[in-house]
């Protein structure tokens, strides 16, 4: 999970699964020609919902890509099929630096994927839920959430800029730092961990999925001048929220 900038416009202060915004270039057909595991039409498939059938794919894409940018974990497959491994040094700066060029627009992550010959592993990817933020909120998203199992061998890294913090956490603790008040989210992240804290390992969350019917899901928030800002969750609980407090 990763810490957001107290300074963001979005849930600053706030901890969160690594993800970010659909981009142009997520959709485009060079990149689409690079996925392996899925293509656009099996993509708009389990999605099910979405008007756009081009952007299908790039949702896959911008998954992997943000994950990427945000915490420096590269799902990718080289040409003999094989995950990415920074296996040394030298790798292991070279794909930092794709990072920050990235970050500054030097670079595309199709150039990315072109210059090191790879390929993205999209069906690895599965979708787990969605949610649309509240229509109180004056920034609003509507976010699928997928699971994966992260690539071996490489380490996350929080991007410093709009993350200030990284850590791996199971599920069960990050709720109980939570019901502690030392780990602040939002309630669609709560609920997410939710789900995932009745699974014992990956395959058990992926295989769960098969069968999962998906729709999507929205909190209610209301703000009360004594209680401050109350959530009303999909399942009827109420989650009163009050300024972040992170250990």
């Amino acid at each position: 999970m990763v810490l957001r900038n107290p300074r963001s416009d979005f849930v600053p202060g706030s901890y969160v699964f690594p993800g970010g915004g659909l981009e142009k270039e997520d959709c485009l057909p060079e990149v689409e020609s690079l996925c392996s595991g899925m293509d656009r039409q099996g993509a708009a498939h389990i999605l099910g919902d979405l008007s756009a059938v081009e952007k299908a794919l790039g949702i896959w894409v911008a998954g992997i890509r943000e994950t990427f940018e945000e915490v420096g974990l590269m799902m990718a497959l080289r040409s003999d099929g094989s995950i990415v491994s920074m296996a040394n040094d030298e790798e292991v700066q070279r794909f930092h630096d794709y990072r920050r060029v990235l970050r500054e627009g030097a670079l595309t992550f199709y150039d990315i994927l072109v210059n090191e010959k790879l390929t993205l592993p999209v069906g690895r990817l599965h979708y787990f839920s969605r949610w649309i933020t509240p229509e109180l909120s004056p920034i609003r998203y509507d976010t699928r959430f997928f699971v994966a199992e992260a690539p071996a061998n490489q380490e996350a890294l929080h991007d410093g800029l709009e993350l200030t913090k990284h850590l791996w956490v199971t599920p069960g603790e990050a709720l109980e730092r939570y019901g502690k008040g030392t780990f602040d989210m939002v309630v669609p992240t709560v609920i997410t961990l939710e789900d995932l804290d009745r699974f014992s390992t990956v395959d058990e969350a992926i295989h769960s999925l098969r069968k999962r019917n998906i729709e999507s899901r929205c909190i209610k928030v209301e703000i009360d001048e004594k209680e401050g800002i109350i959530v009303h969750a999909p399942d009827g609980r109420i989650f009163r929220q009050g300024p972040p407090s992170v250990e």
